[in-house]
C-alpha cells in the first residue's frame, strides 16, 4: 500500500522539507480510521465531491469487466515551494515508486 511506504519514509522527507499529503473521495471519517489504522504521519484530504481530483485531471473514466465508471487515476504531483508542479507520476505502481519521489525530491 502506497501510504504505508511513504509513512515508512517520512524521515527522509520531513529532512528535505517536504510535505506529504494524500488526497480522496472518502470521508473524513473514513480518513481519520485509516490514518490511525496505519499510523500515517501526514495529512489525507477528503475530495468526496471529487472537485479537486478533477481539477487535476486525476478523476477519469475507467474500465473493469466491460463496465464503464469513474473513479481515480492513482498519480504523484511533486509540488515545489512556490506551488509549480514539478513532476507528475501518473498510473503509479507501489513499487519503487516512493524512492522514485525521494530521489527527485532532492533534486529540486
Amino acid at each position: 500500500m502506497e501510504a504505508k511506504v511513504f509513512r515508512d519514509k517520512i524521515d527522509y522527507f520531513s529532512f528535505l522539507d517536504t510535505v506529504i499529503i494524500g488526497v480522496s473521495k472518502d470521508s473524513v471519517r473514513c480518513h481519520t480510521n485509516f490514518k490511525a489504522k496505519y499510523s500515517l504521519p501526514f495529512s489525507l484530504v477528503s475530495d468526496e465531491n471529487a472537485e479537486m481530483l478533477g481539477k487535476y485531471g486525476v478523476w477519469v473514466e475507467k474500465s473493469m469487466f466491460g463496465k464503464k465508471y469513474m473513479g481515480i487515476e492513482r498519480t504523484t504531483f511533486l509540488i515545489d515551494k512556490k506551488g509549480k508542479i514539478v513532476k507528475i507520476w501518473k498510473n503509479v505502481k507501489v513499487s519503487g515508486h516512493v524512492d522514485e519521489v525521494l530521489e527527485e525530491v532532492k533534486r529540486i
